[in-house]
């Protein structure tokens, strides 16, 4: 057994005396049952995490590792984002999204219009951030070993226009993804800035990723709410919570279910940060219609007939198989 094994081993039966540990439960589940040492629930071992990192994402749900990417290659994502933003180029199937507060006025091709870029996997350039290797090593300790990049997103988090719609209310991301289990699927969020409370930086509930997928809808907000960004319905804002503030070229891992969003940007910048959401190939899709999730299917499927004229029996699994590429191992069942 190696030295990670056994220190691993202790410090279970250290936060645990009684003898006790967490035991894998099916998905749809979602509980923990305690009973003799086994195994940890969420991470894979492959002598990278500490003992210490995997404990911390078992109770936590999060993870953060400090100055993974490097100042240059978020520069040139930052440059490919700019280029975008001034139609020097066309990205297939690449959806530009711009805050509900600042989309109406006089549209100027930059960045001031723009508050997201989603599904970018056709631009070479911002793809490559989804298969740098000090990434990817990280993501197989949660995916394992065929890894596929299934969601990609550039935020560009605009100085609040005064109706707080910069806000991203509380949400799991699961409630987007036809595909499971869960516990295979995890995010990379990479700061391309210093991200601050002041800015918007990521608000994440610890521990609530051990729970189940939740409703979600629209908040009843004042001022308006972005196209897409749903929320959970009935969210108890008392719960303990995390400021995640970050340095450039921090990167936060977080499982899907981890209930987060992120505050008004109360600056004059921009706050940028790139993320991909991957999934083991191994994963499979699966029908939500008659759950939670029919409400954001229904969406997504508007979406696509409209933006692409998609005619016929088109389904949400549909839209996923399109977007998600293989970045390590083999592609199976996604």
């Amino acid at each position: 057994m190696s030295r990670a094994a056994d220190r691993l081993r202790l410090l279970i039966n250290h936060l645990d005396p009684s003898p006790a540990s967490i035991r894998s439960e099916p998905t749809f589940a979602q509980t923990s049952t305690y009973s003799r040492p086994q195994r940890l629930r969420y991470t894979f071992e492959t002598d990278l995490l500490t003992p210490e990192q995997r404990v911390f994402y078992e109770e936590n749900g999060f993870l953060l590792i400090k100055n993974l990417v490097s100042e240059e290659d978020i520069d040139r994502f930052r440059k490919a984002f700019e280029r975008i933003c001034r139609q020097e180029v066309k990205v297939p199937g690449l959806v530009v999204m711009r805050d509900v507060a600042i989309a109406k006025s006089e549209f100027v091709p930059d960045q001031k219009a723009v508050s997201k870029l989603q599904d970018f996997q056709e631009d070479p350039e911002l793809f490559r951030y989804c298969s740098l290797p000090q990434i990817l090593k990280y993501v197989e300790c949660f995916t394992g070993p065929n890894i596929m990049a299934m969601h990609t997103m550039l935020i560009n988090k605009p100085p609040d226009a005064g109706k707080k719609t910069s806000r991203h209310p509380m949400h799991q991301d699961l409630h987007y993804f036809p595909f499971r289990p869960a516990d295979r699927i995890v995010c990379s969020w990479t700061a391309m800035e210093k991200v601050t409370r002041q800015n918007g930086c990521l608000v994440v509930l610890p521990g609530t990723h051990q729970g189940t997928l939740q409703e979600h809808d629209y908040p009843e907000w004042e001022g308006g709410v972005n196209k897409m960004y749903h929320g959970v319905r009935g969210y108890d804002p008392q719960q303990p919570r995390v400021h995640l503030e970050m340095e450039k070229g921090d990167t936060v891992f977080f499982h899907p279910l981890l209930i987060h969003g992120s505050g008004m940007n109360q600056t004059q910048g921009f706050r940028k940060a790139i993320s991909c959401h991957y999934a083991s190939g191994d994963c499979y899709y699966i029908d939500v219609k008659g759950t939670t999730q029919e409400n954001i299917e229904n969406e997504a499927l508007d979406i696509a007939v409209r933006k692409y004229g998609v005619e016929g029996d088109v389904h949400f699994k549909d839209v996923w198989m399109i977007r998600g590429r293989l970045v390590q191992g083999e592609r199976l069942s996604l």
